[in-house]
């Protein structure tokens, strides 16, 4: 099988190389990358060792991918400008360019030289302010859904698919659902073969957090470095609360998805560690004091921030009946394998982290 992943020195395209190569040395995977995320270019060592091809170039230039060579089984859109603060206070030129233009050459390429096409989009397309006002109760360590809610698409469960997404949801969000809707037309104007799926947060080994991305895996490095860190929005208690998944446990849906794509092309599926897999801040640390053995000073700021939420948990029933698909790694290994990772690349991942 040839794999292509776009954005795949980033940290989930390159997780899920890594899956693929290691599951099947024969499979030949090509990663496209254009190394703007800080860290990223600490993979193409591991690239090379492994016998992946890796290619600098830029979504945003349609040349860069038809430079490539040959035909695609598998075509994997992992790139984007994944902060949900990108354009807000700047120009919103490079997350519309990448993560609508990008997607537009991206499904252009696929159109012609893959069989199957599968686009990460992230759950930040669910409109921020039904988010805001779901019914919430104030928990010890955590928000939690309340029984009774008026919005739809919420349960105990999280949020499904049917939540609303016809209200404002961030620069981000509104690039990643404009992509989902033109792949749904490319699906029924040209035949592709093409899986939508909502991610979550993603976290674990490999991963260069950031405050606005990435930030429960900067909450174990900030922690193992000993540096400082904040409680910010929602009364500044660090009460706010996401489900997790391990970059595994979505390779695994990939490949059940590649087996019945013909099946579910065009359709929606949110993607996520579950009520199972869920966290908050103050929980995390918590937990990151046991795991990792330090405690850093944590400030409080009780704004919150325009964009931010107080509680995102995926509602993963219609994934689960489709592919018989569940997660398989806990809170307590994912925030184990990512603290190994740090133990084991201390040096190289000091100057990012600390």
């Amino acid at each position: 099988m040839k794999i292509l992943i776009t954005g795949g020195a980033g940290f989930v395209g390159s997780r899920l190389a890594f899956a693929f190569r290691r599951e099947n040395p024969s499979h030949t995977v090509v990663l496209l990358d254009n190394l703007k995320r800080r860290g990223s270019e600490l993979n193409l060592p591991l690239f090379k060792h492994l016998g992946i091809e890796f290619f600098h170039g830029d979504i945003r230039n349609a040349n860069d991918l038809e430079d490539l060579r040959g035909e695609f089984d598998v075509f994997i859109e992992a790139s984007a400008e994944p902060s949900v603060h990108a354009g807000m206070d700047s120009s919103p030129h490079y997350v519309l360019q990448t993560n609508l233009t990008g997607t537009l050459n991206c499904l252009e390429f696929a159109r012609r030289r893959a069989d199957n096409f599968l686009f990460l989009s992230t759950s930040r397309v669910y409109s921020i302010a039904p988010l805001r006002n779901i019914n919430l109760i104030d928990g010890p360590t955590r928000f939690e859904i309340a029984n009774t809610q008026s919005t739809p698409g919420i349960t105990a469960k999280g949020i499904s698919e049917d939540f609303p997404t016809n209200l404002p949801r961030s620069l981000y969000g509104a690039t990643k659902l404009a992509s989902e809707l033109i792949i749904q037309e490319y699906v029924n104007a040209y035949g592709l073969r093409a899986i939508i799926n909502r991610c979550g947060v993603l976290a674990g080994p490999g991963q260069f957090g950031r405050v606005d991305q990435g930030v429960f895996t900067l909450w174990v490095a900030y922690h193992y470095f000993k540096r400082p860190l904040r409680y910010t929005g929602f009364g500044g208690r660090g009460k706010q609360v996401r489900d997790l998944l391990h970059p595994l446990d979505l390779f695994t849906l990939l490949k059940q998805q590649l087996l019945d794509i013909n099946s579910y092309s065009g359709q929606v599926f949110n993607v996520g560690g579950g009520r199972e897999v869920s966290v908050s801040l103050l929980e995390l640390t918590s937990l990151c004091q046991q795991l990792v053995g330090n405690q850093t000073p944590i400030a409080e700021e009780a704004e919150s921030p325009a964009v931010d939420i107080p509680l995102y948990i995926s509602d993963c029933s219609r994934a689960s009946h489709a592919f018989d698909w569940f997660p398989k790694h806990s809170l307590r290994v994912i925030i184990g394998d990512t603290i190994q990772w740090i133990r084991e690349n201390e040096q190289q991942l000091k100057y990012i982290f600390a």
